[in-house]
């Protein structure tokens, strides 16, 4: 690598040089927040508000994870977000695929009509109301099921889908049909397995949707046993906002109060950022690697 940069000429050395110093930039642009993030939540609030902190604490302290997991119901919280995050992203990745597999043909009858249709679905909304009377007939409402059927089928996913599947060459199905293979066999046996980058795509992406969701939790659901994570912590952060509100009004009379507390709403919140960010980052390394595509690199020839 090093011999081939030597042989560039200098407008070519130019601009190598520029486009490894805007990647440098934007990785930089990515990691330092993050890591000014974790500086703050590691620090302690009361400290921090000097400010000064950048990438590294100056009072280490867990008194803000200890704030976000002192709720009681931070447990169940994690398994319904668990729970959601896992069978709504099969579930969801697994049929949304299926769907796209059936319309990618395009000779099926009504084709053209079911894409614009779906494509329909991506411009226009019923709107809040309508929807939260949908949700209340189909019993909806309070119910677990809340955080995975209504996102059963995305649009977008299903024509991304669909796009990538039409792209698979026409004879490795025809193939298969004159080994005896029906659609279904097809689908199981040849399209998905050809298909691991895009699905490893949408499922990282549906997975992250369903984590950090708090919308669903907050607007449809009223049992707190049935909060997800994001939903609970979003509470936590607004509960300690009007916290700080309330002692600063009353800080002539609770001095002493509001000068022990080190948990500060700002220092909530950076540590509320890192434990939902957390379970993605660690789940991305074992999807990344499906990411690069050529999964079908001589498996035709003709």
């Amino acid at each position: 690598m090093g011999n081939e940069f030597y042989k560039l000429s200098v407008g070519e050395k130019a601009l190598k040089l520029i486009n490894y110093l805007l990647i440098i930039a934007l990785c930089l642009s990515i990691v330092l927040p993050f890591l000014n993030i974790l500086a703050l939540a590691f620090n302690a609030g009361k400290d921090a508000e000097s400010g000064g902190i950048y990438f590294w604490p100056r009072v280490w302290s867990l008194e803000n994870f200890e704030k976000v997991f002192d709720s009681t119901n931070i447990v169940s919280a994690f398994l319904v977000s668990i729970f959601r995050t896992v069978v709504g992203t099969v579930a969801g990745v697994l049929l949304t695929a299926m769907a796209a597999y059936a319309l990618k043909s395009k000779t099926i009858p009504g084709g053209r009509f079911f894409m614009m249709f779906i494509f329909f679905t991506m411009l226009f909304s019923g709107g809040i109301i309508p929807t939260y009377m949908l949700y209340k007939s189909l019993h909806l409402l309070d119910n677990i099921w809340i955080y995975v059927l209504p996102g059963l089928y995305s649009a977008w996913n299903l024509i991304i889908f669909r796009t990538f599947f039409q792209q698979i060459h026409v004879s490795l199905e025809e193939s298969a049909r004159i080994d005896g293979y029906n659609d279904m066999s097809i689908f199981w046996k040849i399209i998905l397995p050809l298909s691991r980058p895009v699905i490893a795509v949408i499922a990282l992406f549906t997975a992250v949707g369903h984590w950090n969701d708090w919308f669903t939790g907050a607007f449809y659901v009223r049992s707190e046993d049935l909060r997800p994570l994001s939903t609970l912590l979003q509470e936590m952060l607004l509960s300690a906002e009007a916290m700080r509100d309330t002692l600063t009004e009353a800080a002539g009379v609770n001095y002493e109060r509001l000068a022990k507390i080190q948990v500060t709403a700002n220092s909530l919140k950076m540590a509320t950022i890192v434990v939902v960010v957390t379970p993605i980052i660690l789940v991305y390394p074992f999807v990344q690697r499906h990411f690069a595509k050529g999964a079908m690199i001589g498996s035709i020839k003709e």
